[in-house]
């Protein structure tokens, strides 16, 4: 049963964020660019996407020789810079330049980490907090927790590091204009009524370019929640699904990315566009039966107790969902269970929990024809992988000395969809071994496709993992939503079977 749900409900912990004050009056969009309030946004139904983080920096993957060009087939660009800098023209060059401070600044903190995911590294946050630290969760190149450095700071058992980096240059952005050149402040503001072009691709109509807090700046895209879900739809469950399926992804898309939208707060947008989010990409080509599926549900989210709910979903959960709990460091979530995903002659079959490796072989082995989603690539895997190359995961993420060797690996705990909660890895260094839990598993050993698996020693220097599925395993499985479209499910029947008890709603936008 669908019902409005008003945002005036929606306690999702998004933080009212200023940006920036500025001195100069303009017409609306300059107005717009004095005030961004992150929260706001999501009420009035736009998300601010990160489309690309880290620029003038030396992880700058989009400028071109340090420039980024702006450009529009038809009429003109607009920019409105924070300084009161504002230029109107058919092309827009912005180029980075390193500029020394006057007065180095000494940066200070300690940090924790790095975490596989943002799950984990808020629960290290909020076990900070309860001890009455401030902190901020950061994501530089993974995801970390940082707090401010003191130099009497108590003993933490948590793992820990001390950042220290002198700061004596300033990224700075300049207009270039012919042979000359003009200092900009963000936010930059730059705009058009028509489509524009960055770096020659075609990304959508409102921009800004904001300092990040690694000394780089990002481009942020402001974007329709429906505009937004064309972009990502294409490339998480795949434009050529099932109508009822890619109305199911743009529901969960929708909700996740509502629920997690404060998840870039410290930088001042909701999103990003990768993994570590939703997939996201400017469609270049508009596809009709995503725009259908968008619009047959538009508005429409999942809820649990009047709130969006955390709407995980992955590519295939192998035949077995997983609690929340059994994939990340969290308290689990009420509308997930861990349950076969598959006919109902599957279920009179096997029971769950799953409890050990000899059970989860026997599961592995079952007909695949029984299950959702069988027809994924990883559906079934197996892995030959030799104990150099574990050996070198562990050196590399720092748990493991050079001079130290692999001699076994066991999984030790397994949740009741025969996940791997907690591996062990045993060394020839007397007493010493490696455990590894739950999302941190597959952050190490990035070979494995899912925690769903069952460890074989070949020899000493072979061992065979062989598991299924792809991804954590909590949610909506894409390749099980397709299949029980096929079937004829409806999509409201493909979220109840993912989502049980949660609840399908309209949430009611603002006046814009």
């Amino acid at each position: 049963m669908k019902r409005k749900f008003t945002f005036l409900n929606l306690l999702i912990g998004c933080f009212t964020l200023l940006i920036l004050n500025t001195k100069f009056n303009s017409h609306l969009i300059s107005e717009e660019l004095l005030k961004v309030e992150l929260n706001k946004e999501i009420k009035k139904g736009r998300f601010l996407i990160g489309l690309k983080q880290y620029l003038g920096g030396q992880n700058d993957g989009f400028s071109k020789r340090k420039t980024i060009n702006f450009a529009t087939d038809k009429g003109f660009l607009n920019l409105n810079s924070s300084n009161g800098i504002k230029h109107k023209s058919k092309q827009i060059n912005i180029i980075w330049r390193d500029i020394p401070i006057k007065n180095p600044q000494m940066i200070e903190r300690i940090v924790f980490g790095p975490f596989s995911s943002y799950e984990s590294a808020k629960k290290q946050a909020n076990k900070l907090q309860d001890r009455g630290f401030e902190t901020t969760i950061a994501f530089p190149k993974d995801w970390e927790v940082w707090i401010p450095f003191e130099n009497d700071l108590p003993e933490l058992e948590f793992k820990k590091e001390i950042f220290r980096k002198i700061k004596n240059i300033q990224v700075t952005p300049f207009l270039k204009i012919d042979s000359s050149f003009i200092k900009l402040q963000g936010p930059i503001n730059i705009y058009s009524d028509e489509d524009i072009k960055i770096n020659e691709i075609n990304f959508g109509k409102n921009f800004y370019l904001i300092e990040d807090s690694y000394g780089t700046w990002t481009l942020i895209q402001k974007i329709k929640f429906d505009d937004y879900l064309e972009g990502v739809l294409p490339y998480e469950i795949g434009p050529n699904s099932p109508l009822e399926a890619l109305k199911a992804q743009a529901v969960i898309a929708r909700t996740w990315g509502i629920y997690n939208s404060d998840r870039f707060i410290m930088d001042k947008y909701h999103l990003c566009t990768s993994t570590q989010c939703q997939v996201y990409k400017p469609p270049k080509i508009k596809n009709k039966k995503v725009q259908k599926a968008i619009k047959a549900t538009s508005n429409l989210i999942l809820t649990y107790d009047n709130q969006p709910i955390n709407a995980f979903y992955h590519g295939s959960n192998g035949g077995v969902s997983a609690t929340a709990g059994e994939s990340w460091q969290i308290q689990d979530y009420p509308y997930f269970n861990s349950f076969i995903d598959g006919s109902k002659s599957l279920n009179k079959i096997f029971k769950l929990p799953i409890q050990n490796e000899s059970e989860l072989n026997t599961f592995l082995d079952l007909d695949n024809e029984l299950f959702y989603g069988s027809n994924h690539s990883r559906f079934r895997w197996s892995k030959k992988i030799s104990s150099l190359q574990i050996k070198e995961k562990l050196i590399k993420n720092k748990l493991l000395n050079v001079n130290e060797n692999i001699l076994d690996l066991d999984a030790i705990e397994r949740g009741s969809s025969g996940r791997v909660l907690k591996l062990e890895i045993r060394t020839n260094k007397a007493n010493k071994s490696v455990v590894l839990v739950k999302d941190d598993i597959r952050r190490v050993f990035s070979f494995i496709p899912s925690n769903l698996f069952t460890i074989n020693k070949l020899s000493d220097d072979l061992w065979l993992f062989k598991g299924g599925g792809f991804g954590h395993g909590v949610g909506l499985s894409q390749s099980g939503a397709i299949d029980m479209a096929e079937l004829g499910f409806s999509y409201e029947q493909i979220l109840n079977h993912y989502y049980r008890d949660a609840k399908l709603e309209e949430i009611e936008i603002l006046s814009q």
